[in-house]
């Protein structure tokens, strides 16, 4: 039988919440059977608990109703977008409709890790998935699209990229023009710093490379300051 890949589960939490409940593993795989009609044994909850096996989707929804707590208590930190629904309980078919997205289409690109929805259905997508501004990038696959254009903003003339930027990231424009102007004369002045000490190219090279090599992280810590 195929099974969908399993969500992040939070081994953990599940024991805490459980135990929290008063209840043994047995209650736990009773109340699975008799109000989920899931025939999982006292054994597989002890497992899931210590992190051997993880429950699927379905089995995931089910726990958390036996356990009275939301699906996204049960998981540890969503990063992909259907993790995302997951944690927050949609089956696939109930948020294409909310987001108005045809159902295949919408799994396709679930699947791909590459959203493809209209600015509107974005903007709907993170509602219901309480996303904020960076984790709807990763979710829709789109933070190296953002890393891409920071590279190029802060080895150029930044002002050149506020307007790409802009269609990615939901940010004031004064506040993302002081925040490429910053990323922009953080790295200028780390390279001018390096090449000031006497360093190789490749020294030099090598300082450049780890800095880009995070810009994303850069541009969310200056935009949070």
């Amino acid at each position: 039988m195929h099974h969908a890949p399993t969500p992040p589960f939070n081994a953990p939490a599940a024991r805490r919440l459980r135990e929290a409940l008063g209840m043994a593993p047995g209650h736990v795989a009773y109340g699975l059977r008799a109000q989920y009609g899931l025939h999982v044994s006292p054994d597989t909850v002890v497992s899931w608990e210590r992190g051997l096996l993880a429950p699927d989707s379905r089995e995931l929804g089910a726990l958390a109703g036996v356990l009275w707590c939301a699906p996204h208590d049960l998981l540890t930190e969503a990063s992909s977008l259907r993790e995302h629904r997951l944690a927050r309980g949609y089956a696939p078919a109930d948020l294409a409709r909310h987001l108005g997205v045809d159902a295949d289409s919408y799994l396709r690109m679930e699947e791909s890790g590459r959203w493809r929805g209209t600015e509107r259905q974005t903007a709907a997508l993170a509602e219901a998935l309480q996303l904020g501004p960076r984790e709807l990038l990763i979710a829709t696959g789109r933070e190296e699209d953002l890393a891409e254009l920071l590279r190029s903003a802060v080895a150029a003339r930044w002002q050149a990229y506020v307007r790409p930027v802009s269609k990615l990231v939901p940010m004031e424009r004064p506040q993302l023009e002081a925040v490429l102007e910053e990323l922009h004369a953080a790295y200028q002045s780390r390279m001018v710093a390096t090449l000031s000490w006497g360093s190789t190219t490749e020294d030099t090279g090598s300082a450049g490379r780890e800095f880009l090599d995070r810009i994303a992280d850069h541009f969310w810590d200056l935009a949070r300051s």
